[in-house]
């Protein structure tokens, strides 16, 4: 699997639990649709990153963390798959 450099930016600077507009300062990133359309959604469709209330993806409360996946690509640099 490849992984865009957007989405290793963003594997690298989440840490425990990250709210969206907290990602996008870490990133320097004003574009909210650009961030979910280069970041949130290729990070969550690689199975790196995944959403704290997955049944409301569009709740103000969604927070983001690595998955155990995640957490190896970000120690590794590698998916494992």
């Amino acid at each position: 699997m490849q992984v865009t450099p957007q989405v290793e930016k963003l594997v690298e600077v989440i840490d425990g639990l990250m709210a969206r507009d907290e990602l996008q300062k870490k990133l320097d990133l004003t574009d909210r649709e650009n961030f979910r359309n280069n970041y949130i959604i290729p990070a969550l469709k690689s199975g790196l990153i995944e959403m704290t209330i997955p049944d409301k993806p569009k709740s103000k409360n969604q927070k983001y963390r690595l998955t155990t996946k995640g957490n190896e690509y970000k120690k590794t640099g590698r998916t494992g798959s």
